[in-house]
């Protein structure tokens, strides 16, 4: 196997900024909207020249309520446009999250490059939330199957199907606990050339399941390298602040065999400075002749 890593990857997406960050929070923009959220890793302080007055809306609790700013309300829903994909933002009282993860963007261009080159990819996308990475693997030929515990979060990533014009895509949205799910296509005998797997730290099933990454994580690719066609490719995020990339990097050694590894992380690069702001870990595999 090919290890490459650890490497920092950072979004190119002219939809999205981050504008400064520190003391714990992040001031960006979204399309021309600026907000103020909450960030557990920026620990240092913010640039003293940043007009953080800018934000028209910021998380005001632990709760993750929004408090809207300046003399004119904010629109709390607007669209994002990443090439044909139509993605919807919220500002969604109890959340801190707007729908759409920036940081991502890196590997949906990595992975809408590898799909088209493939004649109707099968892409299982587990903990799927809205949807942006199913849709860009729809827009580059691939028959999606996208797997979510939550309904609001499936109506969300339906919606953006409509938004992106791709309703007649071949994407199954299934409303499913993503490790009982696994373990059905196994017994199957089903196959995919792609594998997206973002889980939470701690998470619960439709059904009341309980997932707990530390636990279950390492079974879990076991049991998606059953899945995964020995050409195929894997891509694996995780926000846990006590996780490194090394592990993911090992865990994915543990299960697949040959092919090319990358790890590292993802993080958003300040727009006025040299800084980045660490986000997520990830890993990612390549089967040895994808490419041939």
């Amino acid at each position: 196997m090919d290890i490459a890593g650890p490497e920092i990857l950072t979004p190119s997406w002219p939809e999205y900024s981050l504008l400064d960050s520190g003391g714990r929070r992040k001031l960006e923009c979204f399309g021309d909207t600026v907000l103020i959220r909450g960030e557990p890793k920026a620990w240092w302080r913010a640039d003293e020249a940043a007009d953080w007055r800018q934000a028209v809306a910021e998380i005001k609790d632990a709760g993750g309520n929004w408090r809207l700013r300046g003399k004119a309300a904010p629109e709390r829903q607007w669209v994002l446009s990443y090439g044909n994909v139509r993605l919807e933002a919220r500002l969604t009282n109890g959340s801190k999250h707007v729908g759409i993860f920036p940081e991502q963007e890196p590997h949906w261009q990595w992975l809408e490059e590898r799909l088209r080159r493939r004649w109707r990819p099968r892409v299982l996308n587990l903990f799927g939330y809205t949807g942006a990475a199913s849709l860009v693997a729809a827009g580059a030929g691939a028959e999606v199957t996208h797997v979510d515990a939550s309904k609001p979060a499936l109506s969300w990533a339906r919606h953006n199907q409509a938004l992106s014009g791709l309703e007649d895509a071949p994407i199954r949205w299934l409303l499913d606990d993503a490790f009982k799910f696994v373990a059905r296509e196994i017994r199957r005998g089903r196959r995919y050339d792609g594998i997206l797997l973002d889980p939470p730290s701690f998470g619960r099933g439709p059904k009341g399941e309980i997932w707990k990454v530390e636990n279950q994580i390492g079974t879990l690719i076991e049991n998606l390298a059953e899945l995964l066609n020995p050409e195929g490719l894997l891509i694996l995020t995780l926000y846990n602040l006590e996780a490194s990339s090394l592990m993911l990097s090992n865990l994915l050694q543990e299960h697949l065999q040959g092919g090319t590894l990358q790890f590292g992380e993802l993080a958003l690069r300040e727009a006025s400075k040299d800084r980045f702001l660490p986000l997520s870990l990830y890993a990612r595999w390549e089967g040895a002749n994808a490419n041939d």
